[in-house]
């Protein structure tokens, strides 16, 4: 790919497809993915500009604002982090 929004593009999918792959269980996938990226910086693009996106579809689809969003997934996060897994 070429130019900034295919570079990003990519970035966002190779991000996407680590989480899936950890997710049904494929660490040697995500792993493979993960050393795919050719920079630290370009790994931090992708996931960040995942983030972005994500956050922005949940908030599209609940109809509450971004900053709402993040309100609640911060307080999720922070209540995580009292109560550790059973």
């Amino acid at each position: 790919m070429t130019g900034p929004i295919p570079a990003a593009a990519d970035l966002v999918q190779r991000a996407a497809g680590i989480i899936a792959a950890r997710r049904r269980g494929d660490l040697a996938g995500a792993d493979e993915l993960l050393a795919a990226f050719d920079s630290e910086q370009a790994r931090t693009l992708g996931f960040y500009l995942l983030a972005d996106l994500t956050l922005g579809l949940l908030a599209t689809q609940t109809g509450q604002s971004l900053d709402e969003v993040v309100r609640e997934l911060t307080l999720f996060v922070a209540d995580a982090a009292q109560s550790p897994p059973t």
